[in-house]
């Protein structure tokens, strides 16, 4: 049987933006493996667009009458008084998102009740907004998880995204919410550690547990807890090496230390300069040593991006008018970034 194709991190972002752009109220289901940041970028379209935060329901967790309500007797009968956490216009605004997280490790019951929220948008009395969108995700069984079978005629009802860890995702998101740079460095070089999922070990890595290891080791705290003793062990090996990495400063400044001859600590230096050049000048300056001591061109590529996610545009191109270096690295990548990033007309 052939494996449905997979999307990373920042193509479902792109769908998910579509569908809220065109006003498309499709149910879907997103399936990946855990901690890759599925709640992570429903959060990011909802920012995008000007939307309450998603209402985020782990289904898991709840037991059938949590999402059908308690029946109330109202003259002589019973009426139906539906959860706070439902959306209701006049309380959480006409527009917005019902995240049903792990909606397949809910138990039958459960997900019966979320097949009539689903399908057609109401419980009993209770009826989903119309300006609402309703999403779901989930583990698959691959993924060492509890999970029930989803339901023929629940499944035959939704869109459904399969979605993979990707390193340049979580790059982007690690600059954006300033992981430390060891953890991006160590991952750039180590991408397979990115996401490994250990069935015999409680803590492995994944996008989730590295940003939890990055405000332990901001702490000066070890990251065995949330990535293992596996990717913590390399990671201090990683760390070790980071002795050989220059004078990041002198380098700004426009000094020619020697740079490193470990792989790793190239790595480390390349992510150390792009998280602290602030202007035109000092990405000038350490693209030229990049390129001086013939860094390669990977190194140059995650440079580039690193400080085109950080800095406005404009800086970029001032630093290139200013480094021949650059300039021609640019040139050469014209093609490359055009057709994988977008930034094609920043060169």
């Amino acid at each position: 049987m052939s494996r449905p194709e997979e999307m990373t991190p920042a193509q479902l972002l792109a769908f998910l933006d579509s569908l809220v752009a065109k006003s498309l109220a499709l149910s879907l289901m997103i399936w990946g493996p855990p901690g890759i940041g599925k709640s992570s970028v429903v959060r990011q379209v909802a920012q995008k667009h000007g939307l309450p935060e998603p209402i985020d329901l782990r289904l898991s967790q709840l037991a059938p009458t949590d999402l059908r309500g308690l029946p109330v007797p109202e003259n002589g009968v019973s009426r139906w008084w539906p959860p706070e956490f439902l959306p209701r216009e006049e309380v959480h605004g006409p527009r917005g998102i019902l995240f049903l997280d792990e909606l397949n490790m809910a138990p039958p019951a459960v997900q019966g009740i979320a097949q009539q929220l689903i399908l057609d948008r109401q419980v009993g009395a209770y009826r989903v907004p119309e300006g609402w969108f309703i999403w779901a995700a989930g583990n698959r069984k691959e993924d060492a998880a509890s999970v029930y079978a989803m339901p023929a005629p629940l499944a035959n009802r939704f869109l459904h995204l399969h979605v993979r860890p990707d390193l340049d995702a979580f790059t982007q998101y690690a600059v954006q919410n300033g992981l430390h740079p060891d953890i991006l460095a160590f991952l750039r070089f180590r991408p397979q550690l990115l996401h490994q999922l250990h069935r015999e070990e409680p803590a492995w890595p994944s996008p989730r547990s590295w940003e939890m290891a990055s405000r332990l080791h901001e702490k000066g705290l070890p990251i065995a807890p949330a990535v293992g003793p596996g990717a913590a062990g390399e990671f201090e090996a990683f760390l070790r090496v980071l002795r050989q990495v220059p004078d990041l400063e002198a380098i700004l400044e426009g000094k020619n230390p020697k740079p490193p001859r470990e792989l790793s600590a190239r790595y480390a230096a390349v992510v150390g300069l792009a998280q602290r050049v602030v202007e035109a000048g000092q990405v000038a300056r350490a693209g030229e040593w990049l390129i001086q001591h013939n860094f390669l061109d990977e190194l140059l590529y995650l440079f580039a991006f690193i400080v085109l996610e950080r800095l406005e545009r404009g800086v970029w191109l001032e630093a290139v008018q200013q480094s021949p270096g650059l300039n021609q690295f640019g040139q050469r990548y014209f093609r490359f970034a055009t057709e994988n990033t977008g930034w094609g007309s920043l060169w």
